[in-house]
């Protein structure tokens, strides 16, 4: 029997450090990279007298400035080097952050967080007024990427307020170097910035326990999410989204009340979350996986579950997304959980990912046809590794369900291509 379980209202702020969270696991060298300039844009932010609806709008900003840069490579540049222009991931994240409401402000904030000041040339771009936001982001994230984990901030930090100062004007809006220079002189800023972790500041400051988004929001934000996480390869490209609507269709059939359908679907899309762990050299390997990269792999779903527990009311979310690697036998991973242990919707999850993984089209191999696929998983029901329950439903509607899947993967597909390919132009300014 099914038991309809209520989640109405979930703590935006706490899904967007999950996600913050989740993007510093990329990389030890960029371990809490987003929450350092954050805290730091929040402190300009205030000194400038800031309203705190916008201040607000900055903070998340300053969470996700760097979501649109899909590959490792293109982070740990711009700790190096700030990129020369306007473009690449300013641009993808704005872009995928605008199609969610609550973010259209703080997508606008990234749109130009990496736009010089040049002597007040800086307040337009292209005809287009530019947020003065951007110009605090852009000052707080390069003070971030100056700062060395391993040196005591307090011997480092004259150094780099001084280069900051010396770029007053050229570089970035007077106001924010002016601001930056008040508070650079309070000793405890910095060692918040090198020693505290700086997303529970927020907050309490903020009043982030307002901003409270109900079922129908959160499958739009955990959507954007998963373009987030997929968009990396494009060997994942549109996993996530198949697998979201792979389940949610499943959870239909099997009797989920209309809530639990739409909490499925968000577990879908969040549930390869602790994928941003995983190296893309191993994301896109072609061949057969050695013992170490498996290891690796074994981890996502761990991550996932850390991550995900950290946000209040996610709980039976939580399981669905992160137990899909369990079997009914209990050699599953990470957590070697048995039939007994495993919710019907985390068995609704291992098998919606399964089928959408092997009919799912790589660049390096086709997708099963459903016979073959059928055959599988009918291999694994055998070996007790998925739900022979689920796997009958999926098998008497797995026409329909495969169109489901499909078409969601393919509406995924068509906005990776564009955001990755020749659609990301000028239009994303406006």
């Amino acid at each position: 029997m099914v038991v309809d379980i209520d989640v109405k209202f979930i703590n935006m702020y706490e899904l967007i450090r999950c996600l913050t969270d989740a993007l510093d696991l990329v990389d030890p060298r960029l371990s809490d990279h987003h929450r350092r300039v954050a805290y730091l844009a929040h402190e300009i932010a205030r000194e400038l007298g800031t309203a705190k609806n916008d201040q607000r709008d900055l903070v998340l900003a300053a969470l996700l400035h760097d979501v649109g840069a899909f590959s490792l490579e293109e982070r740990l540049e711009m700790l190096d080097e700030e990129p020369p222009a306007l473009g690449g991931h300013a641009l993808r994240g704005a872009a995928m952050l605008d199609g969610f409401r609550g973010l259209r402000q703080a997508a606008n904030i990234i749109r130009y967080h990496h736009l010089d000041w040049k002597y007040g040339a800086g307040r337009e771009h292209e005809g287009k007024s530019v947020p003065f936001a951007s110009h605090i982001l852009h000052l707080a994230d390069r003070v971030a990427v100056k700062i060395r984990d391993k040196a005591n901030i307090l011997d480092d930090y004259r150094s780099i307020r001084d280069s900051i100062l010396s770029e007053s004007s050229a570089k970035f809006a007077p106001e924010t170097v002016d601001a930056f220079a008040a508070v650079s002189g309070r000793e405890y800023i910095w060692l918040d910035l090198a020693y505290r972790p700086v997303e529970n500041l927020a907050p309490d400051l903020l009043q982030f326990d307002a901003m409270e988004l109900d079922m129908d929001s959160l499958i739009s934000l955990a959507s954007v999410f998963s373009n987030i996480i997929d968009f990396r390869s494009p060997f994942t490209a549109n996993h996530s989204a198949g697998v979201a609507k792979t389940a949610e269709r499943l959870a239909e059939l099997v009797g989920f009340s209309d809530n639990e359908c739409k909490m499925m679907q968000i577990a879908g899309y969040l549930h390869d979350l602790g994928k941003l762990a995983v190296p893309k050299n191993v994301l896109e390997k072609p061949s057969r996986l050695d013992a170490e990269e498996f290891n690796i792999i074994k981890g996502h779903t761990f991550y996932t579950y850390r991550m995900l527990q950290t946000i209040k009311g996610f709980e039976t979310i939580n399981m669905w997304a992160s137990f899909h690697h369990e079997r009914l036998d209990g050699n599953g991973y990470p957590f070697h959980l048995g039939d007994s242990e495993l919710p019907l919707g985390s068995r609704i999850m291992a098998v919606a990912d399964i089928f959408t993984a092997i009919t799912e089209d790589r660049p390096y191999r086709k997708g099963m046809d459903l016979d073959r696929a059928t055959a599988a998983l009918d291999s694994m029901v055998e070996k007790r590794a998925v739900c022979p329950y689920v796997v009958s439903v999926l098998k008497d509607n797995i026409g329909e369900v495969n169109e489901i899947r499909r078409y969601a993967q393919r509406l995924a597909a068509m906005e990776y291509n564009y955001l990755t390919g020749s659609g990301m132009n000028n239009a994303f300014f406006n």
